[in-house]
């Protein structure tokens, strides 16, 4: 790919690199040398995925580890077996993420949108952040979506957790509009610090997301209507690859980009007030269901 570059020597971790998205992104920054790190809520999905990626690649390095972003407890342990396990750490991908047409909850009680989207990348990052500082110049990749400008108004902070009547649609586009305003205020505290902090919208992808069950009716309906006009995951990782390696992004900080180029957010993401808010919220939430 134009604009990348070798990752010899550098450590990659990417949340749900065991499909879509994620593992063509890991498969395509093991080809350029990096040791490539994924996680997989399922153990044997992850494991297959890990025999994937390394043939493809020609590694033989690429790593596990087990985390489920809907129990905090579970990110605790993943951040400690990654701490544990590699020196260093270069780039975090948060790209593991789900949509639901109806309300579940975390283990800690979260809507469960909020939480695996979130919430639970939320933590994880900054239990990483002493480890990616240490290994600076690092990168932070959040994946999130064109989705965020359906979150007209931006985030409710009166029913954050869709505790009065449960929209998967709206629930889906405010996590990822929380994903922009979190990059948005990473990057701003990291100043200074060799980390930069970038969001993405990979496309719309012709990948096993929404497909697991997550979502019925109207909304499996469509995506399976579009699937056809959808492009495929490796496309789809283009951005990832992009930001987590590029020499053009090495400076970089606080952008959305797609298609490996800035892209404008929608106006309810550039609040900075609402970056603010939503770090602060998401602290104390992530304190208490720890």
């Amino acid at each position: 790919m134009a604009g990348t570059e070798g990752m010899g020597g550098r450590t990659v971790v990417i949340t749900g690199g065991n499909t879509g998205i994620g593992k063509e992104a890991a498969v395509a920054l093991a080809s350029r040398g990096a040791t490539v790190v994924v996680t997989a809520r399922d153990r044997a999905k992850g494991e297959a995925a890990v025999v994937e990626i390394a043939a493809r690649s020609g590694r033989d390095d690429v790593g596990l580890v087990d985390l489920d972003l809907a129990s905090l407890a579970s990110v605790h342990r993943a951040a400690a077996d990654v701490l544990d396990r590699f020196p260093r750490l270069d780039v975090l991908v948060n790209n593991a993420g789900l949509m639901l047409s109806h309300r579940l909850t975390t283990d800690e009680g979260f809507e469960m949108t909020l939480g695996v989207n979130h919430l639970g990348p939320f933590l994880l990052t900054t239990l990483l952040l002493d480890r990616l500082g240490e290994s600076a110049p690092a990168r932070i990749v959040n994946v999130s979506s064109i989705a965020h400008w359906w979150a007209i108004g931006g985030m409710a902070w009166d029913d954050m957790q869709f505790e009065h009547g449960f929209n998967g649609g709206q629930a889906y586009a405010r996590s990822k509009l929380a994903n922009v305003l979190f990059t948005r205020e990473l990057a701003l505290r990291l100043a200074g610090r060799g980390i930069t902090a970038n969001a993405l919208h990979p496309g719309f992808v012709r990948s096993g997301f929404g497909q697991d069950g997550d979502i019925a009716g109207v909304s499996r309906l469509g995506l399976s209507l579009a699937r056809p006009f959808l492009v495929s995951s490796a496309v789809g990782a283009r951005t990832t690859v992009y930001l987590a390696s590029s020499p053009t992004v090495a400076q970089a900080t606080g952008g959305y980009y797609a298609r490996c180029r800035r892209r404008p957010t929608a106006p309810w993401a550039r609040n900075t007030e609402a970056a603010r808010r939503l770090w602060e919220t998401s602290e104390r939430l992530v304190a208490n269901g720890s």
